[in-house]
Protein backbone atom coordinates (compact mmCIF):
# COMPACT_ATOMS: atom_id res chain seq x y z
CA UNK A 1 0.00 0.00 0.00
CA UNK A 2 1.33 3.61 -0.87
CA UNK A 3 1.58 5.81 1.80
CA UNK A 4 1.75 9.66 1.76
CA UNK A 5 4.09 9.81 4.57
CA UNK A 6 5.75 7.29 6.90
CA UNK A 7 5.96 7.83 10.70
CA UNK A 8 8.40 5.88 12.13
CA UNK A 9 7.83 5.41 16.29
CA UNK A 10 9.92 2.02 16.53
CA UNK A 11 10.99 2.05 20.18
CA UNK A 12 8.98 4.28 21.46
CA UNK A 13 6.21 3.23 24.24
CA UNK A 14 2.40 4.55 24.81
CA UNK A 15 1.19 7.20 24.32
CA UNK A 16 4.09 7.80 21.97
CA UNK A 17 3.16 6.48 18.54
CA UNK A 18 -0.33 7.93 18.91
CA UNK A 19 0.93 11.77 19.68
CA UNK A 20 3.64 11.17 16.90
CA UNK A 21 0.93 9.81 14.70
CA UNK A 22 -1.69 12.73 15.71
CA UNK A 23 0.67 15.01 15.38
CA UNK A 24 1.81 14.14 11.52
CA UNK A 25 -1.64 13.65 10.63
CA UNK A 26 -2.75 17.24 11.46
CA UNK A 27 -0.35 18.07 8.49
CA UNK A 28 -1.89 15.42 5.78
CA UNK A 29 -4.45 16.50 3.14
CA UNK A 30 -8.64 14.68 3.74
CA UNK A 31 -8.22 12.06 1.89
CA UNK A 32 -4.42 11.31 2.04
CA UNK A 33 -2.91 8.05 3.80
CA UNK A 34 -0.21 8.01 6.79
CA UNK A 35 1.70 4.60 7.60
CA UNK A 36 2.68 4.33 11.09
CA UNK A 37 5.79 1.52 12.21
CA UNK A 38 5.62 0.58 15.88
CA UNK A 39 7.15 -2.14 17.77
CA UNK A 40 4.81 -1.03 21.03
CA UNK A 41 2.28 -4.54 21.27
CA UNK A 42 -0.30 -2.09 22.30
CA UNK A 43 -0.09 0.25 19.50
CA UNK A 44 -2.63 -2.07 18.01
CA UNK A 45 -5.95 -1.68 21.03
CA UNK A 46 -4.56 2.24 21.02
CA UNK A 47 -4.74 3.06 16.90
CA UNK A 48 -8.13 1.29 17.06
CA UNK A 49 -9.94 3.25 19.79
CA UNK A 50 -7.61 6.30 18.52
CA UNK A 51 -9.36 6.35 14.71
CA UNK A 52 -12.82 5.24 15.92
CA UNK A 53 -12.36 8.80 18.37
CA UNK A 54 -11.44 10.56 15.39
CA UNK A 55 -13.22 9.38 12.98
CA UNK A 56 -9.89 8.93 10.64
CA UNK A 57 -10.02 5.68 8.75
CA UNK A 58 -8.12 2.71 9.88
CA UNK A 59 -7.21 1.13 6.21
CA UNK A 60 -5.49 -2.16 7.42
CA UNK A 61 -3.20 -3.23 10.13
CA UNK A 62 -0.32 -5.59 10.00
CA UNK A 63 2.49 -7.33 11.80
CA UNK A 64 5.54 -8.51 10.28
CA UNK A 65 9.10 -9.47 12.35
CA UNK A 66 7.64 -7.68 15.67
CA UNK A 67 6.91 -4.25 13.41
CA UNK A 68 3.26 -3.05 13.58
CA UNK A 69 2.31 -1.13 10.27
CA UNK A 70 -0.98 1.16 10.80
CA UNK A 71 -2.26 3.01 7.78
CA UNK A 72 -4.67 5.67 8.50
CA UNK A 73 -6.73 7.70 6.11
CA UNK A 74 -7.27 11.49 7.32
CA UNK A 75 -11.33 12.31 6.74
Amino acid sequence: MQADLIVDTKGMACPMPIVKAKKALDGLQPGQVMEVLSTDKGSVNDFQAWVKQTKHELIKHEEEKGIYKFFVKKI
